[in-house]
């Protein structure tokens, strides 16, 4: 006998009470599903649709998560989750029910199927928790933040894995999420997006990957080989050590992405894995495609890649680099229909579509942007968001006035060029600058406390003014304003400890002598 939706909705609203968390079903028994329609082979193998057609819960913590799905009338029941705020060991819990299997200290998508989570409002974050998908099939992950997930230190979770699937999982679609680490192995991180022991028909798409010594594997040994069936597109790979990812057996299929920083190599095709790598921007980095650190090799089928400032190391044993001059030496065909945006404006479309909170944009497949859908809650939420959507940035003609708070903090960024230095943006003099080494990076103002930041001028070296093209400002991963160009810029005003400035695209070397920020 099926409950009515009255019953079912006691039932969440009972049990999430118990557990002190919010898990609120709003009124529609058919509201919100994931924006937009899978991909690459997501696509495949009968689609890719999470929740849709199903209930739809509102969460703000971890254990409000759980409690939605421990209360569907079975484990194949579709349901869209709804996440806002952040979510942390501090409020997730292990939820018991028929249709969950869930877990203390992670995001435990664990023997279920027809699950849509998706970060709405103010955004969302799981923060040092990792996202489980085990013996699991059609699920959406779409417009989260997962971030800083540790394997040692403290706290744990995942293994250290921001998302991590394993043992017969089957049609996952991730869009539109931003995973980051605050580096490698020594830290306490591992992969940021791991796929092991039986995982197919899955795609990436549109996210960004950042500051970790391991992007992600396909395969969690040379024997683990079942694996296949992985679409990477549109994503931005920054600062990460290698694996990006590490194919072992299977096939992946790879457009439309922009490496950044890969500081030892990047794609790894091993173990009879074939790769087909199509339209690519790879950039400042080393080793992007290849077999590396085994014997057993890989394969790739490449075309219309841009290597910008890519290094190659020589060929050994253990070491195959398809560089400096790459071919394909296989031949890959996939089952999906797709467009691919040409490989030079690969930086621009990633950089204003990629990552979670960016409007869910996508590209046209010829070098342009669709605009931004309507991703705002379906309904009213239970209780006030943490903190209100970011408002439109105003551009201040004028030069600012008033004290320049970057002048009592101190500074950080990306990689910096020979010569330059973090501390020249906020040493109050012109002559001296920063530059990334490239033409793209980031630069940030930080404080020992919250400060209070609502503007921010940027101004570039005598020499080197209209080199900036596309920028943003960020707080962490929230995007506080985004343009073209040098300028003044106003925000709503915002209480911080770092603040960063970050070049997606410019016409050569910026050269940013000021990074100065103001209260009012």
């Amino acid at each position: 006998m099926k409950r009515s939706v009255a019953l079912r909705l006691s039932a969440v609203l009972s049990t999430a009470a118990a557990a002190g968390a919010i898990a609120v079903a709003l009124p529609s028994p058919q509201a919100s599903a994931a924006v937009g329609t899978a991909t690459g082979f997501a696509s495949s193998n009968g689609g890719t649709s999470g929740g849709a057609g199903g209930a739809t819960v509102r969460a703000t913590t971890g254990t409000a998560i759980h409690t939605a799905l421990c209360n569907r009338a079975s484990s194949s029941t579709p349901i869209t989750i709804e996440v806002q705020g952040t979510i942390n060991h501090g409020n997730t819990t292990k939820v018991s029910g028929d249709s969950c299997n869930t877990a203390a200290d992670k995001i435990e998508l664990k023997e279920i199927s027809n699950v849509t989570i998706i970060g709405v409002g103010s955004g969302a974050t799981f923060d040092q928790l990792g996202i489980h998908i085990r013996d699991s099939s059609n699920i959406i992950i779409q417009n989260v933040t997962v971030k800083n997930v540790k394997k040692s230190g403290s706290p744990l979770s995942n293994g250290g894995d921001a998302i991590g699937m394993e043992s017969t999982v089957r049609n996952v679609w991730v869009d539109h999420v931003s995973l980051e680490a605050s580096g490698g192995e020594s830290e306490g991180y591992d992969g940021l997006f791991d796929l092991k022991d039986d995982v197919e028909y899955v795609t990436l798409s549109y996210s960004t990957l950042r500051n970790s010594g391991r992007g992600g594997l396909v395969g969690s040994s040379e024997s683990d080989t079942g694996n296949s069936n992985i679409t990477y597109h549109h994503n931005k790979y920054e600062n990460i050590d290698s694996r990006t990812p590490l194919l072992r057996g299977g096939i992946a299929h790879i457009y439309n992405n922009h490496y950044v920083s890969l500081n030892e190599s990047g794609i790894n095709s091993r173990a009879g894995a074939r790769a087909k790598v199509d339209n690519n921007y790879f950039q400042n980095s080393k080793d992007v495609l290849g077999t590396f650190y085994t014997d057993q090799a890989g394969y790739w089928q490449v075309s219309g890649n841009i290597f910008d400032n890519v290094t190659w190391s020589a060929k050994g044993t253990d070491n195959n680099p398809a560089g400096p001059n790459p071919v394909s030496n296989t031949s890959v065909s996939v089952p999906y229909s797709y467009s691919l945006d040409n490989a030079s404006c690969v930086p621009s479309i990633v950089s204003q579509t990629a990552g979670a909170n960016k409007g869910i944009r996508t590209s046209t497949g010829n070098c342009s942007v669709t605009s931004t859908p309507t991703v705002s809650p379906t309904s009213s939420p239970s209780s006030s968001p943490t903190s209100s959507p970011t408002s439109s940035p105003t551009v201040t003609p004028t030069q600012p006035s008033g004290t320049n708070l970057s002048l009592s903090g101190g500074a950080d960024g990306s990689s910096k060029a020979s010569g330059t230095s973090y501390g020249n943006v906020k040493d109050g003099n012109m002559s001296t600058y920063w530059s990334p080494s490239g033409t793209t990076g980031d630069i940030s103002v930080k404080w020992g406390s919250a400060t209070t930041v609502s503007r921010v001028n940027i101004r570039e070296a005598s020499g080197a003014t209209g080199r900036i093209g596309n920028w943003q400002v960020l707080n962490g991963s929230t995007v506080l304003a985004s343009g073209t160009g040098a300028k003044a810029v106003s925000f709503s005003s915002t209480s911080l400890t770092k603040i960063t400035f970050r070049i997606t695209s410019a016409s050569g070397t910026p050269q940013v002598a000021e990074f100065e920020t103001y209260a009012s």
